[in-house]
């Protein structure tokens, strides 16, 4: 496809797939076209919602969508084929005739990716075999199962193996998105790309590891969260286990009893966990030296930083800054 043609991203839609696993994406190609269209420039993408018969197709969450047929498309140059998610029940049913289709048409796109269960409709359509792929952690097992010749990460927010992309539940989908945008037109339609959208261009660690304050909430039933809030507006301070008991008005042995039998990891590793995110968001957002970040998040020595970075993430802090940062550039080292 010349570079001066708008890239043709074709969305698949079906009976209650999950709206947000359709919008998300549509956005963010969206708003990438108004930032990169300058004056007398042509759009970066067109984006196509197709579904088997067209016409309205309605979403799990109620609100209809309208489509083209897929037959509108035949002969059509596509660069790109997304198939979302979603069902309402807890059991994924493949629509046959759509399978069918992306069997037909996968090999004539430059690339094919899902959002979610989509995956299921690749796999059914046999784009998915010995490839290394992503769905939503809570259908990961049922993929595995139905297909065990798929090899399913099941942490990954998205993953490209070759011109296959597939990324893991509703949001996911975006990052995805916001990865497909920067390949295509590189680092800054990117970066405006997410952030018109209040979102990083890419986030940190996997779908196992969610914000550290939302995760823990979830665990403790909300009887630590307070403290949790509290923890996440002082992290530069003082967060010793005696100063935590104190704020949570128990005794030193029953806090810690508590707490950990609640939430099911120490107070320290908490304090460590939230300490953790905030130095990833300074790293990704910002060029601070490593010594600011430091007294940003209650660490008094740079070294400490780099030792417990390198436990909970296997890099660096000058390494993730490399990969991550929003703002390309050497690392400034102090």
């Amino acid at each position: 496809m010349p570079a001066s043609t708008p890239r043709r991203i074709v969305f698949l839609a079906y009976e209650d797939m999950n709206l947000l696993d359709l919008a998300g994406p549509l956005q963010a190609f969206a708003t990438a076209n108004r930032l990169g269209q300058g004056e007398g420039a042509q759009l970066l993408y067109e984006t196509v919602v197709a579904s088997v018969s067209g016409g309205s197709v309605m979403s799990s969450a109620g609100l209809a969508v309208d489509t083209r047929a897929l037959a509108t498309l035949d002969g059509a140059d596509i660069d790109t084929l997304i198939v979302a998610g979603g069902c309402k029940g807890e059991e994924f049913t493949v629509c046959p005739e759509l399978v069918d289709w992306i069997g037909q048409h996968a090999a004539g796109a430059r690339r094919l990716c899902s959002v979610c269960t989509g995956a299921f409709v690749l796999a059914a359509a046999g784009q998915l075999n010995a490839r290394r792929v992503a769905t939503h952690w809570a259908w990961v097992d049922r993929l595995r199962q139905r297909h065990p010749e798929v090899r399913v990460d099941a942490d990954a927010l998205f993953i490209q193996d070759g011109a296959l992309w597939t990324s893991a539940g509703v949001t996911a989908g975006i990052d995805m998105s916001l990865a497909l945008i920067e390949a295509d037109h590189g680092h800054q339609i990117a970066i405006q790309t997410a952030r018109q959208l209040v979102m990083f261009i890419k986030r940190a660690g996997g779908q196992s590891q969610f914000s550290v304050p939302l995760a823990t909430q979830a665990r403790d039933d909300g009887n630590f969260a307070s403290l949790h809030s509290w923890i996440a507006s002082h992290i530069d301070e003082d967060l010793g286990v005696s100063r935590l008991a104190t704020m949570a008005n128990m005794s030193l042995r029953t806090f810690v009893r508590v707490y950990t039998a609640t939430v099911g990891r120490t107070p320290a590793k908490t304090v460590e966990a939230m300490r953790m995110e905030a130095a990833c968001r300074a790293l990704e957002s910002s060029t601070l030296p490593l010594k600011a970040i430091c007294t940003k998040i209650g660490y008094a020595e740079e070294q400490t930083l780099r030792r417990v970075f390198l436990r909970n993430f296997g890099v660096n802090p000058l390494q993730y800054r490399a990969r991550f940062s929003e703002r390309p550039g050497p690392a400034r080292a102090t």
